[in-house]
């Protein structure tokens, strides 16, 4: 994967699946999205590390299968440094070029204590110093509109760590989702007012089950706003209801991102299609 400034780029976000009948739905699900010509895809690891190799396995698949550009995720979780080298290794092998470099969430969710392994990384700066020392990968970060969930409202210093890593060679940031522009514009000015160019992809997730939402919400620390948490309780019981009305609200976040320079737009596609490709087919692409 290779920033092309230039444009906006598009892309979209998928987990492991747990299962054969998951991974048929996802085939299919990036079948029907590969038409839209996404500028790439990545593939998650699960909390605490625990599909590690089924990512490893499903992203080096995504690159054999589509010419798609493939960005892995990689975490410290559960690893020593020698196995996140070799990690690094199976995927340059795989002909991943870009990797996402994060801490990770340990097993109780990004809340519970860090614990790191015994010769393995505590910090995501020490990920982005080995992937660019052992390889030549492009490697990203991540950023967080509504503040890191372990940093306790230290805005401050959630950019002062993200000027750290574009130091030790991150290139670009994506996003936790998120529903306010304003958000993403605080984040950005506040790296452009200390010098930085680091590229911040926003991170957007198409709400299609409130239930979902509220976990998600929970365990990353991302608040819901009080109208749109009173919107979605008051459609709860009605599926289609609910995904008409994500669709909205992503759709209309899509455009004010768009309007304010996003470089980027990153889907949170929960392995379906087809609210991204709703929400992607009726979006302006000027730029």
């Amino acid at each position: 994967m290779e920033l092309r400034l230039e444009k906006r780029m598009y892309s979209f976000e998928f987990f492991p699946p747990k299962d054969l009948a998951g991974e048929e739905r996802l085939w299919e699900t990036l079948d029907s999205l590969k038409g839209l010509n996404p500028d790439f895809v990545a593939v998650t690891y699960g909390a605490g590390g625990g599909t590690r190799d089924r990512t490893i396995r499903i992203t080096s698949e995504i690159t054999k299968r589509t010419n798609i550009p493939t960005l892995a995720h990689l975490t410290c979780v559960g690893s020593t440094r020698d196995e996140l080298i070799e990690v690094l290794r199976l995927y340059k092998e795989s002909g991943i070029k870009s990797i996402l470099a994060l801490r990770g969430d340990p097993v109780g969710g990004p809340r519970a204590p860090w614990t790191a392994v015994p010769g393995g990384l505590t910090y995501a700066d020490e990920l982005v110093t080995l992937a660019r020392a052992e390889t030549d990968f492009t490697v990203g970060v991540a950023a967080f509109p509504d503040g890191h969930p372990n940093s306790e409202g230290d805005f401050a210093k959630d950019i002062e760590v993200l000027l750290r890593k574009e130091s030790l060679g991150a290139s670009f940031a994506t996003t936790q989702f998120f529903f306010e522009v304003d958000k993403w514009k605080r984040l950005v000015d506040a790296l452009a007012a200390k010098g930085s160019s680091l590229p911040i992809i926003a991170g957007v997730l198409p709400v299609t089950n409130v239930k979902l939402l509220n976990k998600m919400s929970e365990l990353g620390g991302t608040p819901i706003p009080s109208d749109i948490a009173a919107r979605f309780a008051a459609i709860e019981s009605n599926p289609d209801d609910v995904r008409k009305l994500g669709v909205e609200i992503a759709f209309n976040l899509c455009n004010e991102l768009i309007t304010a320079g996003v470089p980027g737009i990153h889907f949170y596609t929960m392995n379906a299609s087809t609210a991204t490709q709703e929400i992607f087919s009726e979006l302006r692409h000027d730029g």
